[in-house]
C-alpha cells in the first residue's frame, strides 16, 4: 500500500497528470485527446500516461491503434483516506489557535 501511495502522489505532483485525470473524470479519452489541451507531443503525453498506469490511476483498452483511457479511483480513494487521517490532527491544532486568539482578545479588551 505504501508504495503504491507513494505512485500516486508523485503522479499527482504534476499539474498535466492532475488535468489529464480531471479529463478522465469526465469519461474515456484517447492519449491524443488527453494531449490535446497542452503544447506537448503524442510522446510527451504518453510519458505522462505511463506514469499514471504505474499509479494505478488509468486504465487502458486497446481498440485497433486507439488506446482508450478510464480513470481508476481506488488509489485516489486511498490518497483521501491518508489525508483524512490528518483532518483531526489539523482540526485541533485550528481550534487551538483560535481558542488562543479569542484569549488574548479577551484581555486585550479587559485593558
Amino acid at each position: 500500500m505504501v508504495e503504491r501511495l507513494d505512485a500516486t502522489f508523485k503522479a499527482l505532483a504534476d499539474p498535466t497528470r492532475r488535468a489529464m485525470l480531471a479529463n478522465l473524470a469526465l469519461g474515456e479519452r484517447s492519449i491524443g485527446q488527453l494531449a490535446q489541451p497542452f503544447a506537448i507531443s503524442f510522446e510527451g503525453a504518453s510519458k505522462h500516461v505511463r506514469m499514471l498506469e504505474r499509479a494505478g490511476l488509468v486504465t487502458r483498452r486497446v481498440e485497433g491503434r486507439v488506446h482508450r483511457l478510464a480513470l481508476a479511483p481506488a488509489p485516489l480513494a486511498e490518497a483521501e483516506a491518508w489525508l483524512r487521517q490528518w483532518e483531526h490532527f489539523w482540526n485541533n491544532r485550528l481550534d487551538l489557535l483560535e481558542a488562543l486568539i479569542k484569549a488574548e482578545h479577551a484581555t486585550g479588551d479587559e485593558a
